[in-house]
């Protein structure tokens, strides 16, 4: 094959490599999950693009059809997205949090914040 063939898994490690520089390169707590969503985003790529078979049905036995497709990958993204979301959601409201407590979501500001508080003597 050639590399025209593999198009779907291309973009997969495009996308995974773009999310997880933005969770790295990134500051921002906000930006850090967005950068996590895009990075999960490419996992569920990675399991559908192998899934769909081109001409395969979908697995109902029948006399006219010889080649299935398997409907676990994408059943299993399903609920790995529905675990995302709810785990995205749970990031942004411990950035909420973060953000009452030390009046920024920016990772330096913070840890600068908790250096100050630990080397100041009791």
């Amino acid at each position: 094959m050639t590399i025209a063939g593999h198009f779907s898994y291309w973009i997969t490690i495009f996308i995974a490599i773009a999310g997880l520089y933005i969770v790295i390169a990134r500051g921002n707590l906000v930006k850090k999950l967005v950068g996590l969503s895009i990075f999960q985003t490419s996992v569920y790529l990675l399991y559908i693009a192998p899934g769909k078979l081109i001409g395969g049905t979908a697995p109902i036995i029948a006399q006219q059809f010889q080649l299935y497709s398997n409907p676990l990958p994408h059943v299993l993204i399903l609920t790995a997205i529905v675990v995302g979301v709810a785990t995205l959601a749970l990031g942004l409201a411990l950035v909420v949090r973060i953000k009452e407590a030390y009046g920024s979501i920016e990772e330096d500001e913070i840890l600068e914040q908790d250096e100050s508080l630990s080397s100041e003597p009791r």
